[in-house]
């Protein structure tokens, strides 16, 4: 009720007509006559209330001028079509159109200033008010005549009016009327509006006697200038005066609101004048209105859902028949370039598969030497460290047996019992590092075998602890991976009770969709990690990485001893 979006639209309309002349003398190109001709029919339409065939001309001009790059007119049809929209009651199908212009127009200029206008307009239908006072504040700011900024000023107020915040609404629209340098350039007919609006916030804050001076005055001047459509203003503004003051004034100037809407066929207005008359009558008559209000509400909801869908469908056909065409332009320019195509391609291609299949020869061929060469320097290792372990801890001792067994009388039964002692030892160590490299299980009874091999490390001063052991499903690891891990474990174990000096052990095994990870911790002596190659920890790094998993050593002087393993399943 408080704005009309054809005196927008007739603003716009003198705003661009100046470009008009210059469209038409400076380029006679046929596309650009059908478009402009096309647009000025959906100007005269939207001026008849044609709204679906202005719609789809404003649309179709707009393909035109898309051909052309016209970014001005194509920014102007979008607006044209956002008001069709508005008009109709399509609201968020207007934001969405007028969103679209933004792009095709010049920052900071009237058409963003009438842009920003038009989505406070259709946020405040839709009850958005905070958000319609942003767009119209924008609108303020992009607007550089004082005369134009006033349209969104008054916007503003009508809103604060709706919130009641009645003080900031009459500061607004008293600037409004009290400005000297625009008293001569507003028009009369803003004027009157701006005067109706003041006199309702006035009424509705509580100060009746001027808030009707006010709106009368501007019903007279409204009257005289015939702004008819202003009129229906005024009369549902007065009929809300005299609601609680004088029941026969108020249905009378709700009776001249719905019927000079009724003329202009302004539905909105309609509605607003039957809901006072409804309030206004308890009797017969009551009936009647709100039968006519209930047929007029149930008639503009079919109607505005028909123009809904109906600029939807205009929408979609236009953009269905642009991608049609434009495939029907590029299938014949595809057809003359898919002989040559083809044959570019399949040489391309054969050179591609060439290419390819000697790339994956060669990445072949480098990972299988890579692997050979950790596998080689694995088993290396693990050669070099048994016969290291069999001359540092047999060999003296065998050697010392001999020893032995030359220089004491073997008839002494305390010779006899000391000898054995000592060959038992040597058996048993050497079934040790027989038991730490011989086949290891890897089938269902790996996980016992883990336990076996760790538990041979623990003793009264060191208590190692292994946990999550069994919520691994084993079966679904490769035995490569597992051999790996149970090496890994020894390596670890060994180090540990050579250099660590640890008392406590945790082992923990841990299961994720892709990963099996391996958490070492010891509470022992730690090292310099520049110093852990020296321990004999690299062989163990090679065992990771020859099945593709990750190690990171974890350690300082005093500080423990961790290693993270990562392992693919």
């Amino acid at each position: 009720m408080l704005r009309s979006p054809f005196f927008y639209f007739i603003i716009l309309l003198f705003l661009f007509s100046c470009e008009e002349k210059k469209t038409i003398t400076t380029n006679t190109d046929s596309i650009r006559k059908e478009a402009l001709t096309l647009r000025n029919q959906g100007i005269k339409n939207y001026e008849k209330q044609n709204f679906n065939t202005s719609f789809y001309e404003f649309n179709k001009s707009k393909q035109l001028y898309e051909t052309l790059k016209d970014s001005a007119n194509i920014g102007y049809v979008l607006i044209q079509m956002a008001f069709i929209q508005q008009v109709n009651g399509d609201y968020y199908g207007s934001k969405e159109t007028v969103t679209e212009a933004l792009t095709y127009v010049k920052k900071k200029s009237i058409y963003t200033a009438i842009i920003n206008n038009t989505l406070g307009i259709a946020d405040k239908e839709l009850s958005l008010y905070n958000d319609a006072i942003h767009y119209y504040q924008e609108a303020t700011k992009d607007y550089k005549d004082p005369v134009e900024k006033q349209i969104p000023l008054s916007n503003i107020a009508a809103l604060y009016i709706q919130q009641k915040k009645y003080d900031d609404a009459i500061i607004i629209l008293e600037s409004l009327l009290n400005k000297k340098t625009l008293k001569e350039k507003t028009p009369e007919i803003s004027k009157s509006s701006f005067q109706d609006n003041l006199g309702y916030a006035y009424f509705k804050k509580g100060m009746d006697e001027k808030g009707f001076q006010l709106m009368n005055e501007a019903l007279q001047i409204r009257n005289e200038i015939k702004n008819t459509y202003g009129s229906i203003e005024s009369y549902l503004h007065l009929a809300d005066y005299y609601a609680k003051k004088d029941i026969q004034k108020s249905n009378k100037n709700a009776l001249a609101a719905y019927n000079t809407a009724t003329k202009l066929n302004s539905v909105d207005e309609r509605l607003e004048a039957l809901q006072i008359l409804i309030s206004n009558n308890h009797g017969a008559q009551n009936s009647k209105y709100v039968q006519k209000y209930f047929s007029l509400n149930d008639s503009i909801i079919k109607v505005r859902n028909n123009f809904k869908n109906k600029f939807a469908k205009i929408k979609y056909d236009a953009k269905k028949e642009k991608d049609e065409n434009a495939t029907l332009r590029l299938e014949k320019a595809e057809n003359q370039l898919a002989l040559q195509k083809a044959k570019y391609l399949r040489i391309g291609f054969v050179i591609l598969f060439i290419f390819l299949v000697l790339l994956i020869a060669i990445l072949i061929r480098y990972y299988k030497n890579k692997n050979k060469a950790i596998e080689f320097k694995t088993s290396y290792n693990t050669e070099t460290r048994i016969a290291k372990k069999i001359h540092d801890e047999l060999a003296n001792d065998v050697f010392h047996v001999i020893a032995f067994a030359e220089s004491q009388p073997l008839s002494a039964e305390s010779t006899k019992e000391n000898l054995l002692q000592k060959l038992d030892d040597i058996y048993g160590r050497v079934r040790g590092i027989s038991k730490e490299n011989n086949r290891i299980d890897t089938g269902t009874n790996f996980t016992n075998s883990i336990k076996e091999m760790l538990s041979m490390y623990n003793t009264n001063s060191i208590n190692i602890i292994a946990s999550n052991l069994e919520n691994i499903n084993w079966e679904s690891i490769d035995d490569v991976k597992k051999i790996a891990i149970s090496r890994v474990l020894q390596e670890l174990m060994v180090n540990m009770k050579k250099h660590s000096n640890a008392s406590l052990v945790v082992i923990k095994f841990e299961n994720d969709p892709k990963s099996i990870l391996i958490n070492y911790t010891d509470n022992g002596k730690g090292c310099e990690k520049t110093k852990i190659s020296k321990n004999g920890l690299q062989n163990v790094e090679s065992r990771i990485l020859a099945v593709k998993g990750t190690i990171n050593f974890e350690t300082e002087p005093d500080k423990g001893f961790k290693v993270k393993i990562s392992i693919p399943k």
